[in-house]
């Protein structure tokens, strides 16, 4: 493992060490990365759970206390929690709904490699193998991982306990449906670029059933990794009684501005009621 920083203080209670050494199960670690910029704070954190660490940033407005909204951002395969995308939603919604952002690694992607950073090809192919070989265990630890992660972050006094929304496409709907599916924090989602189809298909069929919160679904029209028929297909399956479907022409990395920009739209209008203007 790449040597990391020594966490610093945490804010809500003691830090579990990112090396392993004994810590309160589910504390959440501060590492020494705090940044201020146009009115967003970003910070690096860990959390540990059954001996997981998870690896995360979070983007909160630099001034001011919650309760606020708090969207959970999932990104894509190959990527990271630090991929432009993701890091430009959470810049988005904070500064222009005064909505907090989170984000953590994926399975084998991002902080919770060993080693230098691999080629974005041979994570995919990792990501996919295990996919593969273990999706039901692969999908229940992420689940269990962001439920974790989100206990931490509502204690933080500039989140607290608002509501709570999803973001993540294409792995991030692999991986994150299941959550949306399980959490019933998660008051809005948006999904899309995945379709009823891999190999959790049947898991993701399920889960898709029981999600019962307002849905924005991204699809594009173009797209051979996941093609528009088992999209719609997916989102037919959305047990959600408000569930929208935006279709864009365009291969799967084609999703134009627009579609992040109704994305933000979206979850903050569903979740407003805990939102604050941002000063």
């Amino acid at each position: 493992m790449a040597a990391l920083p020594e966490p610093v203080a945490a804010e809500v209670e003691p830090a579990a060490r990112p090396n392993g050494a004994s810590g309160r199960e589910g504390a959440l670690a501060w590492l020494d990365e705090d940044v201020t910029g146009k009115g967003v704070r970003q910070r690096r954190f860990d959390v540990v759970r059954d001996d997981r660490r998870i690896p995360g940033l979070v983007w909160t407005p630099s001034e001011g206390d919650g309760p606020r909204p708090l969207v959970l951002l999932g990104h894509g395969g190959s990527g990271s929690k630090r991929q432009d995308y993701v890091v430009a939603m959470a810049r988005r919604l904070v500064r222009n709904h005064g909505i907090a952002a989170a984000a953590i690694d994926g399975p084998v992607h991002g902080d919770r490699r060993a080693g230098p950073a691999a080629p974005a090809p041979l994570v995919l192919a990792e990501f996919a193998q295990l996919w593969a070989n273990d999706g039901a265990g692969m999908t229940d630890a992420m689940v269990a991982d962001w439920r974790a992660t989100l206990d931490a972050l509502r204690a933080l006094p500039d989140v607290g306990d608002g509501p709570v929304g999803w973001w993540g496409l294409s792995m991030g709907t692999i991986t994150g449906l299941p959550v949306v599916a399980a959490d019933e924090r998660v008051g809005a989602a948006v999904l899309g670029l995945m379709g009823l189809t891999g190999p959790t298909r049947d898991r993701i069929a399920r889960d898709a059933a029981r999600v019962r919160c307002p849905v924005l679904f991204l699809v594009q029209w173009e797209d051979a990794m996941f093609p528009h028929k088992v999209a719609v297909e997916l989102w037919e399956a959305l047990g959600s009684k408000d569930k929208q479907l935006l279709a864009n022409p365009g291969g799967h990395g084609d999703l134009p501005p627009g579609a992040f920009e109704a994305s933000a739209r979206f979850l903050a209008h569903h979740l407003a009621e805990g939102a604050r203007p941002p000063a």
